[in-house]
């Protein structure tokens, strides 16, 4: 399969920039690597059905995130809090980091 990075990681806030959410930012609490695809908080809400168990007696519907491809997102800088593409490069250390395009700072 392909185990390409991500563009964006868990934790960082995006703004989605395609589908039915578009113009909403969130916080990414999920990353499918396999599918490319991230689950951000509060958005692309879909209704599941829950039968009734042991532990959910009642059963009933619930919301929840689905969630959307990583190309529909763009990350959102958090000083300036506008979007931003990032690349890579070594500190002088030699650690990688990730730093946006647009300002040159360290995310």
């Amino acid at each position: 399969m392909n185990k390409k990075k991500l563009h964006v990681k868990t934790g960082d806030t995006v703004k989605v920039i395609a589908g039915d959410e578009r113009g909403k930012t969130g916080r990414i609490i999920a990353v499918n690597i396999e599918k490319q695809r991230v689950t951000i908080e509060g958005l692309n809400q879909v209704t599941k059905h829950k039968k009734p168990s042991a532990s959910n007696p009642q059963g009933g519907i619930e919301k929840v995130e689905a969630p959307i491809h990583a190309s529909n997102v763009a990350l959102v800088d958090p000083k300036s809090g506008e979007t931003t593409k990032t690349a890579t490069r070594k500190n002088s250390e030699g650690k990688t980091e990730r730093y946006s395009k647009k300002t040159g700072e360290v995310i």
